[in-house]
């Protein structure tokens, strides 16, 4: 069982442009592509976990989330960066699609897509790491075990402000940058324990 690194997508990796709903509005940060090269050449599997309500809203449907994800896959690649997974979270129970208009165990802050993620790659939650720009990321982070690194990217900086009664995140950071560089030091100290 590996440690892994869970990561949102919109707000964290790229820009929140709310319901991202054509690839032309898929904007990277600057320093996303470099962080991710760095954990996958430490050795860190990289999983995205995701909500995508806009499935249920009848936004977009699940073939362009896959489209929307090969796109950053192109990217990735292009700087000699990866994602090993992508898990997304369809439903929302106040969906306008019936089949996924429903409570569900995938919506972060529920466990599901890092379960799910965990027996699909070999991965052991509680060695790993979530990072997000919502307290909803950092409670799935405490869900399973894993340490949580709210970033003041995307919602951060304004959630950072409104903390929720009795969570906490193990660090507050700018960005992915730092939060790579503040998981690569806990790795290695995790590593020598």
């Amino acid at each position: 069982m590996k440690s892994a690194v869970f990561l949102d997508r919109d707000g964290t990796m790229i820009e929140d442009v709310g319901y991202l709903d054509a690839l032309d509005r898929i904007a990277f940060y600057p320093w996303t592509v470099d962080a991710i090269r760095l954990l996958n050449r430490a050795g860190l599997p990289v999983v995205v976990v995701t909500n995508q309500s806009g499935i249920a809203r009848g936004m977009f449907d699940e073939a362009f989330v896959d489209r929307s994800h090969r796109a950053i896959d192109q990217r990735l690649s292009a700087g000699a960066a990866r994602v090993d997974a992508y898990y997304y979270c369809p439903h929302h129970r106040d969906g306008a699609i019936a089949a996924y208009a429903r409570e569900c165990d995938c919506r972060k802050p529920a466990r599901g897509l890092i379960d799910r993620a965990a027996a699909d790659l070999g991965l052991d939650p509680a060695r790993s790491f979530v990072v997000g720009d919502k307290w909803s990321d950092v409670a799935l982070g405490r869900v399973v075990g894993a340490q949580s690194i709210l970033v003041r990217t995307g919602a951060g900086a304004a959630e950072e402000l409104r903390p929720p009664a009795g969570l906490t995140a193990d660090t507050v950071v700018d960005n992915l940058a730092a939060a790579v560089s503040w998981i690569l030091g806990n790795a290695v100290l995790n590593s020598e324990q």
